[in-house]
């Protein structure tokens, strides 16, 4: 339990999708929270829907008394946008950033607070009086103003974007599944900048982290940790094969059902099924980051792959991916391209092997091509 530390952000019903793309059923969480000391800082803002609610909570914790600092360790809209009417409602606080960090500001507000700002660097330290704050800067997790900031006297970190979820805190859920989902979604280009913060949190003492988004973490730390590491190193977190199809008449979807079993049969322990054309893409990233072997099952269309397929592929791609097994389930009524059009699509990435075995169908599965699903789910169970 946290002594000092108060959480005054807020849940988000609202909302269809988040950054414009991402489906979220329950909703979102944009935290923020208050460090009350001799000294009393305000971690980030909130939404900008959101301002009257968030004010209520700072007001909740402090009644007349006026925050000293607004610590600002993120600069996208869902944190920063309170920002200026927080610097109205409360003239003497002290902003508190990284330079970049106010250079976005400027841009935003027209303001970058040049007479009440304190700008903070790599291992900085501001103490608030009991308390003692040092600034961890972490760019490009996921913008590159990001910093974090660890509490040495509470042993928290505040950890901006890193370690949040999809969902509203009064909804209960697996941690897990939509904070994979947030991680492959937002950060998960940013392998080797998240590596570099993972390395300077090992240095610290942490007990509790408290991100931007999702629930306070404090028990079983190193269960989240691991799961980071294995995220941002591209690691395979769990056995099994995902395959993600398009189907334009069923003939397709007819081979990766046949393929499933087949995987089942030759042992394979898990196999998600993603239609790339109905289901969420998302989704299906972050199955294609979580096991270690794809298969991808698509049609030639107009000389190339089918839309949703090469969406689906620049979705991994830009992200990074690697370290991975890939199968190929190929139609084509005339001139199937498929095969060779995924090689292409991975050409750049790295550590990528192909299964020997290919599906190559004419339009609809036939015998030949069941010996042919057959060695390629022998190969890859």
């Amino acid at each position: 339990m946290l002594k000092d530390v108060k959480y005054i952000g807020v849940n988000d019903h609202n909302i269809d999708l988040f950054e414009g793309q991402y489906t979220v059923p329950n909703g979102m969480a944009y935290n923020s929270y208050i460090i009350k000391d001799e000294k009393i800082a305000v971690m980030d803002t909130v939404d900008k829907n959101f301002f009257d609610e968030w004010m209520q909570n700072i007001k909740n914790e402090l009644g007349d008394t006026s925050p000293d600092y607004l610590i600002v360790q993120h600069m996208e809209p869902d944190h920063s946008a309170n920002i200026n009417r927080f610097a109205e409602a409360y003239p003497d606080a002290t902003i508190v950033a990284t330079d970049r960090a106010f250079v976005m500001m400027n841009k935003f507000f027209g303001t970058d607070y040049a007479d009440r700002r304190l700008v903070v660097g790599e291992g900085d330290t501001l103490s608030l009086g009991n308390h003692t704050l040092t600034f961890v800067l972490a760019p490009m997790v996921h913008w590159p103003e990001v910093m974090m900031t660890y509490d040495s006297t509470e042993k928290v970190l505040f950890s901006a974007d890193g370690f949040g979820k999809f969902g509203a805190l009064d909804v209960e859920e697996d941690w897990a599944c939509e904070a994979r989902r947030y991680y492959f979604g937002i950060v998960g280009k940013y392998g080797a900048q998240v590596q570099a913060v993972l390395k300077k949190a090992a240095n610290l003492d942490v007990q509790t982290i408290c991100p931007l988004h999702g629930p306070i973490l404090t028990e079983n730390l190193g269960y989240y940790l691991n799961l980071y590491d294995i995220w941002s190193s591209y690691g395979v977190e769990s056995d099994g094969v995902v395959i993600c199809y398009t189907s334009v008449y069923g003939n397709t979807k007819n081979a990766v059902e046949i393929l499933a079993e087949e995987l089942k049969n030759a042992g394979c322990p898990k196999v998600a099924i993603n239609d790339l054309a109905r289901d969420d893409m998302a989704e299906a990233v972050e199955d294609a980051f979580r096991y270690g072997k794809i298969i991808l099952a698509t049609t030639t269309y107009n000389g190339d792959l089918f839309p949703f397929m090469r969406e689906f592929i620049n979705e991994l791609t830009e992200r990074g991916y690697r370290n991975r097994k890939i199968g190929i389930v190929e139609n084509g009524s005339w001139a199937p391209v498929v095969k060779n059009k995924i090689a292409k699509a991975f050409e750049n990435s790295k550590e990528i092997t192909f299964a020997e075995n290919i599906v190559t169908i004419h339009s609809a599965v036939k015998p030949e091509n069941i010996e042919q699903i057959k060695a390629l789910a022998k190969e890859m169970a």
